[in-house]
């Protein structure tokens, strides 16, 4: 399996509603998370359309819109999502559990390399499937407190003017 870079900037995208909607953001505009993740903003509407049409996201049109999670995090598995975006996990069509297809190797149940690649994909599997958004956003913004770096999204808090006398 190869992550594309629709696979790629999917799973940013709903990482950062994520930690968005952690730091009290409920709404965040395309514009801002397409400059902030550098990625083409017409490329990233595809995306999140998509997920927005899979159930993950919804949105809201106007100046004060944006796309916000619609299921909650710790619903959204990581497998489901990469395997929506990106389609089977298998790096071999005749391994695949949802897109097999038979390969051209004259004896598939003995062969080698489906029987690697069989392990491959189970092992990429097992680690998608194990982790939901909530765990990716909670050790995300773990690190980023760790590190003193500023949580994305979060509000600053406005500065008082104090009045000299």
């Amino acid at each position: 399996m190869r992550m594309t870079k629709r696979g790629e900037y999917a799973l940013r995208a709903l990482i950062d509603l994520g930690i968005a909607q952690e730091a009290g953001r409920s709404v965040i505009q395309i514009a801002e998370l397409a400059r902030r993740e550098r990625i083409p903003i017409k490329f990233l509407e595809a995306i999140l359309v998509e997920l927005k049409e899979a159930g993950y996201l919804d949105s809201k049109r106007g100046q004060q819109g944006g796309y916000w999670l619609k299921m909650p995090m710790d619903k959204i598995k990581i497998g489901d999502l990469v395997r929506r975006i990106e389609g089977p996990l298998a790096p071999i069509a005749c391994v695949s559990q949802n897109f097999y297809e038979r390969c051209s190797c004259p004896d598939e149940e003995h062969c080698g390399l489906r029987m690697l690649m069989l392990d491959v994909r189970n092992a990429i599997a097992e680690i998608l499937d194990r982790y939901t958004l909530a765990q990716v956003v909670e050790v995300t913004l773990r690190k980023l407190r760790r590190n003193g770096v500023d949580i994305p999204f979060a509000r600053p808090f406005p500065k008082i003017r104090r009045s000299r006398k």
